[in-house]
């Protein structure tokens, strides 16, 4: 290993949290040189992560996921623990930017010496994640923080990636009767471990019980993904810190249940082996786009396809066939 990345490797461990910003912008780097020094830090701490609660949290616009987190962050730290927090940001689809702000609507939680909070775009990556996302939280726990949140950017299919990453999956959602089911996906559903309908205080406490009781109707019609763990519906309301504290209680609850069961280390395992199979369909991609008859070829193709003489399919197992002969016979 390189020598940088040694001393990078023993800072983390140490639990410096420059680090830890220097560590995940390198795991984050496309830089080919940059790619090589990541994959050599995370092999050598890989030994020492792996011990913290992983804890997905995703919603429907305007849930109050970032207000959620902060007063949820600040009662996991008052009971002794560190808190990473890993929020992803959509990237815009035209300029490919991203405003990052979830680090500015968790102020109180961001001043907290006991906290981390680290906003990182989307980009192109489908699931809610970013494509290094599962790296960052191996680093976020190499330097001690044992409770790590990963926020995604909203409900959609897609958005089920963070379910291939956590220990448990949160939905917040917002009170709104029958009507708001039809927002949800069923696929987000059924991988949910906790719902949790925000904003239930004064006028909106009505609702929310109402629309609670329509989610718990609706699991009765799902299949749970935990064979031993009955899915909560509760009500809160972070803004006024109701709920807050019985909501850690149903996650440390679930830990206990999983971990008693054996259920916790098999859903590690089944990650593990996700990670390696959406590393390998990633790494393929960019090898494929990187090849140089694939981009001599690459223009003629997306053109025919986009006038229609050529249906995508075709053009896809073109592209396939000309990468494998690539392999077979580089170019001299």
């Amino acid at each position: 290993m390189l020598a940088n990345t040694e001393a990078l490797a023993s800072d983390l461990l140490a639990g410096k949290r420059r680090a830890l910003s220097q560590a995940i912008t390198l795991v984050e780097s496309t830089r080919a040189d940059h790619r090589g020094q990541a994959v050599a830090l995370l092999q050598r701490l890989a030994p020492h992560a792996g011990n913290a609660l992983r804890l997905g949290i995703s919603g429907v616009p305007g849930a109050g996921k970032s207000t959620f987190i902060e007063a949820f962050g600040n009662h996991i730290l008052d009971q002794g623990h560190r808190l990473a927090v890993l929020a992803v940001d959509p990237s815009s689809a035209v300029s490919g930017g991203s405003i990052l702000g979830d680090k500015t609507r968790m102020e109180e939680l961001s001043r907290r010496r006991e906290a981390f909070i680290r906003p990182s775009p989307a980009g192109k990556t489908l699931g809610g994640v970013t494509r290094r996302t599962r790296e960052t939280l191996l680093l976020c726990e190499a330097v001690g923080f044992d409770v790590v949140i990963v926020e995604t950017v909203g409900v959609g299919q897609s958005e089920t990636a963070v379910a291939d990453m956590t220990d448990m999956f949160l939905l917040l959602l917002l009170p709104g009767g029958g009507d708001d089911l039809q927002g949800i996906k069923r696929g987000i559903m059924e991988l949910a471990d906790l719902l949790l309908v925000n904003k239930a205080y004064g006028d909106m406490q009505a609702a929310a019980n109402h629309s609670a009781a329509d989610y718990i109707r609706a699991l009765r019609l799902l299949h749970p993904r935990t064979r031993n763990w009955q899915v909560p519906v509760k009500t809160c309301s972070a803004l006024r810190g109701i709920g807050i504290a019985e909501a850690w209680e149903l996650v440390c609850q679930y830990r206990d249940t999983l971990s008693a069961s054996g259920e916790w280390s098999e859903r590690r395992a089944q990650q593990a082996r996700a990670w390696m199979w959406a590393e390998t369909a990633e790494s393929l991609i960019a090898a494929l786009r990187e090849d140089e008859r694939i981009q001599h070829r690459l223009p003629e193709l997306e053109q025919a396809v986009m006038a229609g003489r050529l249906p995508p399919t075709l053009a896809a197992a073109e592209l396939i066939e000309t990468f494998l002969q690539s392999k077979a016979t580089p170019v001299s």
